[in-house]
């Protein structure tokens, strides 16, 4: 296929504005292994393949925008974090990067646990197959109704987040005739290397239980006084996309420490400790993250060191991955629309979606890689900025990439590393229906969010 290129804009080496650019690759077709699934490659004709299907195929059958996630990827990501903690410890998948029922369902054949965070989930988790014992509710502020579900169902754990929650959790177990296991979620201070909207350890915030301003401390008093709890250890999340291992090294050392300080106080050693969540993923090809090998030798070898420094046994560690695992399975395909050059600047090319299936650039400043994905182009690179179809000048897909200057209306453009949080987040924005998410594996693409209607929008508007 062939098209007559567009007035392109700068190119590199001329004076570009401000922005998140690097130098254009060598080659716009070769896809960077770091950022798109596993099974993603170019075929013969320079068209995008997932699972053994074609894009241009895909959006024929399923329209688009569309998320389309990478089932053999998404089970393999879960094997190798199970495999790499081992049986000596619990990996929960945390499903508000992305939840469905068939997510649930891969989870449970893969043998990992799963974290919620709202009714929604929960309801999603227990309808997907999950056993209530290897569900872990969190939240900051959980309704009675959700924290009486949660416990008439079994879940196996509940992480309390202030002093109303122990009391609410205790007056379910009671009402429920049970005995409910608890964690204890404790803001350690520490200050992860992130955005400030996704930094949960810091003091001023609104997750947790302060270890220096010694509420976390009376959170166990109270919570070792009720006889239809068990305490089952702390939990500790320092915040999202992280890199480096060094925030997660004090963070265990102040809850151990807390660990330390139960058992002289109370007479007992917890069992359980959950460091959280929060690994990065590589959103672009800068991005350089450790593997569930890397990440598990190194928390063993953290939590090890501070227990045997405190003379504690070493608890049983749990961790969260949610991105870390269903992020680089999924891309979003999208279809140009307009193509606009501004000349010294850049040229922006719009595209069928936007905002409302990708607020994460717009919300914090995140970056992404995209690639012309119907065809091939030897075109030379022009420095673009993908941008959606809404009424809103933040409406942003990708700040700063290269594409083809030959890219135009009714080429298709995919947006790698898109499985975490995009359709969690998304929003009915300017009433646009949410997109689909379709699984594909061996050669076959099915729905297993499909797509909303206008339909459905009217059908919540009851005048």
């Amino acid at each position: 296929m062939s098209r007559s290129a567009h007035p392109a804009g700068p190119r590199h080496g001329d004076v570009l504005p401000d922005g998140h650019y690097s130098a254009p690759p060598a080659d716009l077709n070769v896809l960077d292994e770091k950022v798109w699934a596993r099974t993603v490659e170019r075929d013969q004709e320079g068209q995008v393949r997932i699972g053994g299907v074609g894009v241009r195929a895909l959006a024929e059958e399923f329209g688009t925008p569309a998320y389309f996630l990478d089932e053999a990827d998404f089970r393999a990501r879960c094997r190798a974090w199970r495999e790499a903690f081992g049986s000596e410890a619990d990996v929960f998948y945390a499903g508000k990067a992305f939840l469905s029922r068939a997510v649930v369902r891969w989870l449970t054949e893969e043998g990992l646990n799963l974290d919620v965070c709202s009714g929604g989930e929960l309801s999603t988790a227990l309808a997907g197959g999950m056993p209530a014992a290897r569900i872990a509710f969190h939240g900051n502020n959980k309704s009675t109704t959700e924290i009486e579900r949660a416990v008439e169902a079994g879940v196996g754990r509940i992480v309390v987040d202030s002093f109303e929650e122990i009391e609410r959790v205790a007056a379910a177990a009671r009402a429920a005739g049970v005995r409910q296991g608890v964690q204890i979620r404790v803001t350690v201070g520490v200050e992860a290397h992130t955005h400030e909207f996704i930094a949960t350890a810091h003091e001023d915030q609104k997750f947790g239980l302060s270890l220096a301003g010694g509420t976390a401390a009376e959170a166990v008093r109270r919570t070792l006084g009720h006889d239809g709890l068990e305490l089952l250890g702390l939990h500790s999340h320092i915040g999202s996309q992280i890199f480096d291992m060094s925030g997660f090294e004090v963070s265990a050392r102040r809850v151990v420490g807390l660990l330390a300080r139960i058992r002289d106080e109370h007479g007992v050693e917890l069992p359980e400790i959950d460091l959280g969540g929060g690994l990065g993923i590589a959103y672009t090809s800068d991005d350089d993250p450790q593997g569930p090998a890397e990440i598990a030798k190194a928390l063993r070898e953290i939590v090890g060191r501070e227990c045997e420094v405190a003379g504690l046994a070493v608890p049983r560690i749990s961790v969260e991955p949610g991105r870390a695992i269903v992020g680089p399975t999924a891309f979003t395909l999208y279809e140009v629309g307009t193509v606009k050059p501004l000349p010294g600047l850049r040229t922006y090319v719009s595209v069928d979606g936007g905002m409302s299936d990708n607020i994460r650039t717009a919300l914090y400043d995140a970056e992404y890689a995209v690639a012309l994905a119907s065809r091939a182009s030897t075109a030379p690179p022009m420095l673009a900025r993908v941008v959606g179809k809404h009424c809103e000048s933040g409406d942003i897909v990708v700040r700063d990439a290269y594409l083809p200057a030959d890219t135009g209306p009714g080429d298709l453009l995919a947006v790698p590393a898109t499985g975490a949080y995009c359709r969690s987040m998304a929003s009915n924005y300017n009433h646009t229906p949410r997109p689909p998410v379709v699984a594909v594996a061996d050669g076959r693409a099915r729905t297993i969010v499909r797509r909303e209607t206008e339909e459905d929008l009217l059908r919540l508007d009851v005048g």
